[in-house]
């Protein structure tokens, strides 16, 4: 017997009984992306690596150890997409949606990351992301965070995230706070983790996102990136916090937070929890108004987030959210009446849209089909027999609650079904 083939670690199938969950969480989404006048769009998950190079930076830990890349049959370098907003970038480029437009974006899918597999982080994992295009002030901020408090509570888990802000500056803001950051850490690089003391080199703000003790003791002491603002990226700033004041949305200004992509400037952004244990990011984003300049258009603000879907469904199943049954209605066969019974089963569905219709298939006993019937989850089970048949009528069999069976005439079949299914 040759050997079974598996998944490659890190990369799951969603099975049947998963993905109830995963379309909910999905609808939900697409229903507040909708009431803010958001449009999807859809880009290939196999890019030019270079578009990953020149946007995520050649020194970050994504680019040098965790991209998927290889060469196709023609010597091109391509990459599975490790994130969205530089694919986003390029397609709005490429199509001419940026120039002298303002854009609301949406998109979901899987990346692609080679890292160490834990809970809610796989190596092919999915996000939802949101990116506008062409607005510069505080109030594009504003809306998109006010987009996913408004997501939590559509999803039941208002009370399991915390907003956390900051603001980066612009690059020469950063370029001065490196250099006074870099001094003050190489007095104590001794105290830094092994982390921290390669970063040092090569993305010193990336040590201000270090968890370790040591590290943080360390950092309490250390130049703070807001002294060293210029006064747009301030006013900036404040706008913001009091959109967000005004609006009732309650954060804190992380002065440690930064992003590990490296075209992020000014407002930066993350919703936290620590219902997955130690705390944890479930959606994070800010502005990278440099971004589609770098990739060789012409300069646009913009600002946006990315959700990882993984763990909000850690965090969505924890509230057990009541599912709609995949099917409704279950129709059985007994005898020589299958014809006549898939004939009625279209006529129902062509009647009761956006229901599920399930015909039972396979023939076996009433007994072994009035398992299936419930273990579908369906409300009700519709029995045809040859005596049915021949009386053109359809037995009624409500699976759910404490409705009597009864025999119903077969045109009347689909205004039943409607009264009973009218709380499911």
């Amino acid at each position: 017997m040759s050997k079974k083939i598996t998944s490659i670690r890190g990369m799951n199938d969603i099975l049947p009984e998963q993905t109830g969950l995963w379309q909910w969480l999905e609808a939900k989404v697409g229903a507040v992306l909708a009431s803010y006048g958001y449009q999807e769009i859809r880009m290939p998950i196999v890019e030019q690596t270079d578009l990953f190079k020149r946007s995520i930076g050649e020194v970050t830990d994504i680019v040098e150890k965790e991209m998927y890349t290889f060469d196709d049959r023609n010597g091109d370098s391509l990459t599975l997409r490790p994130e969205g907003t530089a694919s986003c970038v390029r397609a709005c480029e490429q199509h001419g949606l940026l120039y002298n437009q303002t854009q609301r974006l949406w998109y979901t899918g899987p990346m692609f990351r080679h890292e160490r597999p834990q809970a809610g982080r796989y190596r092919q994992f999915h996000q939802i992301g949101v990116e506008t295009f062409g607005m510069s002030g505080p109030d594009i901020d504003a809306e998109v965070i006010l987009l996913t408090a408004r997501l939590w509570k559509a999803l039941g888990l208002a009370d399991k995230v915390t907003l956390e802000l900051n603001s980066l500056g612009d690059s020469a803001d950063r370029a001065r706070y490196r250099d006074a950051l870099v001094d003050y850490l190489k007095i104590h690089v001794d105290a830094l983790d092994g982390d921290s003391q390669k970063r040092l080199e090569r993305s010193p703000l990336r040590v201000l996102d270090s968890k370790d003790p040591g590290t943080r003791e360390v950092l309490k002491d250390a130049p703070q990136l807001a002294d060293y603002l210029n006064d747009e990226a301030v006013a900036h700033f404040e706008g913001l916090k009091a959109l967000l004041d005004a609006s009732g949305i309650a954060y804190k200004v992380n002065p440690y937070l930064v992003r590990g992509l490296d075209y992020y400037g000014k407002t930066v952004f993350e919703w936290v929890t620590d219902a997955l244990g130690a705390q944890g990011t479930v959606c994070a984003g800010g502005r990278y108004d440099g971004l589609v300049e770098q990739l060789g258009g012409k300069p646009t603000p913009a600002v946006g987030f990315a959700m990882g879907v993984e763990r909000l469904i850690l965090l969505i199943e924890q509230e057990k959210p009541e599912l709609s049954a995949p099917v409704d209605v279950y129709v059985m066969a007994m005898g020589d009446v299958l014809a006549s019974t898939m004939a009625l089963s279209e006529q129902l569905r062509d009647a009761l849209p956006g229901r599920a219709i399930q015909l039972h298939c396979g023939g076996g006993s009433f007994k072994s089909q009035m398992k299936k019937a419930d273990r579908s989850g369906a409300a009700v089970a519709l029995i045809i027999g040859e005596d049915e048949l021949a009386s053109n009528s359809v037995m009624v069999k409500p699976l759910r609650g404490q409705a009597e069976q009864q025999q119903v005439s077969r045109d009347q079949v689909a205004s039943e079904l409607v009264a009973l299914l009218a709380d499911n």
